[in-house]
């Protein structure tokens, strides 16, 4: 039922055959290899970054991954998901697809989920698509739903 079989190498030494292996085709050009034919693995998804509790930043913050803040930013703030932190302390705008706040917050919060914690401290609009305010988190300021709240954002260079 079960038979071992063997295949001869192109030196012509017979090679065993394992079970659920696959050869290269004979008519594979010589230099080509098997991990170059392969579909490449997807990419990791990065680690967030973070700025920790004693970092104090000057200037604006872009980047297309996630971003905890837990120190103090002085300048605006995108990224996909944004956690300002409960030590944290941002002055500018945040915008993100997702905000969560747990410290505190003076500026504008630009939002597709807006979450607000109970440790939340913010002094500024909110503009968002969906927004979750936590019994004890303090607000003051404007909210508004907007189906596209990323496009009335400023761009990198300050303008709206």
């Amino acid at each position: 039922m079960f038979t071992k079989k063997t295949e001869t190498t192109g030196s012509g030494a017979p090679s065993a055959a394992k079970p659920g292996s696959t050869t290269a085709p004979a008519n594979k050009p010589a230099g080509t290899s098997a991990a170059a034919s392969t579909q490449a693995a997807p990419k990791p998804k990065p680690a967030p970054s973070m700025l920790s509790s004693d970092l104090t930043v000057t200037g604006n913050l872009v980047t297309s991954g996630d971003i905890q803040i837990e120190g103090t930013v002085v300048g605006d703030i995108r990224a996909h998901l944004l956690t300002v932190g409960e030590t944290a302390t941002v002055k500018g705008e945040c915008v993100a697809d997702d905000v969560v706040v747990n410290g505190h917050v003076a500026g504008c919060v630009r939002g597709i989920k807006v979450r607000l914690t109970a440790s939340a401290r913010v002094k500024g609009d909110i503009i968002h698509k969906t927004i979750a305010i936590e019994s004890g988190a303090h607000f003051e300021g404007s909210v508004k739903r907007e189906d596209d709240p990323l496009s009335g954002a400023k761009n990198k260079t300050g303008k709206s």
